[in-house]
């Protein structure tokens, strides 16, 4: 009866020292960076628009892909910087491995309020000047990820080459957004060395987008809407007055071009960096430093894109050059 006794205490003792040792290896491999079998991920994005809709998808997938167990947090902050730091208290409080902060303000929102775990920014135009990290070159301590620096001076060559006419450009940003202000400072210096003149208006939440539109009419002879999450956020609304008032309008964004009414957008492919945003976060949930990755820019062909809309360029009594079709992803309407 002793030996039975003794039996089953060392088969105990045994279960009990395995449970302990793989508690104990679990804990070393979170304190080493490397995330468990179930990782917790937290994605906020500051608005619902096509681009940054597409981008999530992208980021979702990728993260799926690699851990099919992984517990996905997804919030929008509907456009208020104060809702997203809500979120990014929500995410700290329910200790995410990860959090995901898709455009300028919800990157902010998170690097502001997690300061002991990885943080990763995705469509954030200048993360240097939004403070995020000191280089473009490595990441900080707990942050990194992807740039939408956009190829500003191929969309503004775009609506030139289609409608070579424009001498006075419209540009309609928020003010509030350290990326959209860069963009708008950029575009000014390159409609200078070209000899147009560049005219502003600025908005603080999409309310006020076709007001700013049309304070414009009259003073422009066309539109270019840069990665401005607040504009685009009323995208259908800015293009139906364009159309409406037979100004040219080019984006971007060339998601949102798929479905609204825009002469031509310019852009990247908004799903794919969401994919290559996931990459990083998968690298980071099996080990690498946040440091160790600089930030990441959209240079593969397969991540940009051209959108042309033939149909709104017999609207507004325009010819898309021949050139610029071939060189297309996608073309909409008929000749």
């Amino acid at each position: 009866m002793m030996k039975q006794i003794d039996g089953s205490l060392h088969k105990g003792l045994a279960i009990l020292f395995l449970v302990l040792g793989l508690l104990m290896v679990e804990a070393c491999t979170q304190r080493e960076g490397r995330a468990p079998s179930e990782p917790r991920i937290g994605i906020a994005k500051i608005v619902s628009h096509p681009a940054l809709d597409a981008l999530e998808k992208g980021v979702v997938e990728e993260i799926s892909a690699a851990f099919p167990k992984a517990q996905l947090d997804v919030q929008n902050a509907n456009g208020e910087p104060a809702t997203a730091t809500q979120i990014a208290q929500k995410f700290k409080m329910d200790k995410v491995d990860v959090a995901v902060g898709i455009a300028t303000p919800t990157a902010m929102a998170l690097a502001n309020v997690i300061k002991d775990r990885p943080v990763i920014y995705s469509a954030v135009t200048d993360p240097v000047a939004a403070g995020l990290v000191e280089s473009f070159d490595k990441g900080g301590e707990h942050i990194t990820g992807t740039s939408d620096l956009p190829p500003l001076e191929a969309q503004i060559d775009t609506l030139l080459a289609i409608a070579p006419n424009v001498k006075r450009i419209g540009h309609i940003y928020n003010a509030g957004e350290a990326n959209s202000v860069t963009t708008a400072e950029r575009s000014r210096a390159y409609c200078e060395k070209k000899g147009i003149d560049f005219v502003t208006a600025t908005v603080s939440n999409s309310a006020e987008v076709s007001q700013a539109l049309q304070s414009l009419i009259g003073r422009v002879d066309g539109i270019y809407l840069s990665t401005d999450n607040t504009v685009f956020s009323a995208i259908s609304t800015v293009a139906d007055i364009c159309l409406k008032n037979k100004l040219p309008l080019v984006s971007a964004d060339p998601s949102s071009a798929e479905q609204v009414p825009v002469l031509a957008a310019v852009g990247f492919n908004y799903y794919e960096m969401g994919k290559a945003t996931g990459r990083i976060v998968v690298e980071v949930l099996r080990g690498k430093k946040p440091s160790e990755i600089p930030t990441y820019f959209a240079r593969d062909p397969k991540e940009q894109a051209l959108v042309l809309n033939l149909d709104v360029a017999k609207a507004l009594g325009l010819t898309i050059p021949e050139d610029l079709v071939q060189r297309a992803s996608l073309v909409l309407g008929s000749r």
